[in-house]
């Protein structure tokens, strides 16, 4: 889809879009979602203050999503090979600010040293290195230094034709919220409504040991989807 028509395509959207004109494209394709509901006290304790935790039927939520980014670029410009292609795997819960519905991440991972240090550089999101591998049917991913690994081993299904509330609460999020020591960051997002189907998961392991009091057990949902083409706006500092 061109970026002309991507922006007509707004009726699924809670919020219409910014009145700037967007600054990236990038496309977040063969995502992995998978969901967990967690302690509300628990999560509060990984979540700035500024940030209100969104709840669904009074439930909080932290999803690990694993994806590949492919073609980010700036408006004006191509994608760059080094950096505009990776792998990576974020731990996300859900908040609200401003208004808006959106995610903060507790964790970003990207798969090449140098996409990760742009992409923080940039947007002051929490990007850091770790090993990734993909292959059919398998994502994998490590980091010895802080003892995190996952691994999956999922087999893709059907389309899944009638999505409920609650899948389109995890997924439609057209906001990022990012705490960046005095400012909450807010960068918003716009892309089609996520085509989801359905995922086997043969094979799990999830340990993050930060975040084991959270990531308890097997998720209670989980999703993928073949990916969605993104624009992006630049990040809006609010001081706390």
């Amino acid at each position: 889809m061109k970026n002309h028509q991507l922006l007509k395509a707004t009726g699924h959207r809670p919020w219409n879009l910014p009145k700037e004109s967007w600054k990236f494209y990038q496309e977040w394709n063969q995502a992995i979602f998978m969901h967990w509901q967690v302690d509300t006290q628990e999560l509060k304790k990984h979540v700035p203050p500024d940030l209100e935790i969104d709840l669904y039927q009074d439930h909080a939520w932290v999803s690990v999503v694993a994806f590949t980014m492919e073609n980010i670029r700036p408006r004006y410009l191509p994608p760059f090979s080094p950096i505009s292609y990776f792998h990576e795997v974020n731990i996300r819960t859900y908040t609200r600010f401003n208004d808006k519905a959106g995610v903060y991440f507790l964790s970003m991972e990207g798969s090449k040293w140098l996409s990760c240090k742009v992409a923080k550089g940039i947007s002051e999101l929490p990007y850091r290195y770790s090993k990734m591998q993909r292959g059919q049917g398998i994502f994998k991913s490590g980091n010895a230094a802080a003892n995190d690994h996952l691994y999956i081993d999922y087999a893709v299904g059907n389309k899944v034709k009638e999505k409920s509330e609650l899948d389109k609460w995890l997924t439609e999020r057209y906001a990022l919220h990012q705490d960046s020591g005095k400012s909450v960051n807010e960068f918003e997002v716009h892309h089609i409504e996520w085509p989801i189907q359905q995922i086997a998961i043969e094979k799990l392991k999830v340990s993050y040991p930060k975040y084991d009091k959270l990531l308890i057990g097997e998720p209670l949902l989980q999703h993928y989807s073949a990916g969605v083409q993104v624009l992006a706006w630049g990040k809006k500092k609010f001081k706390i």
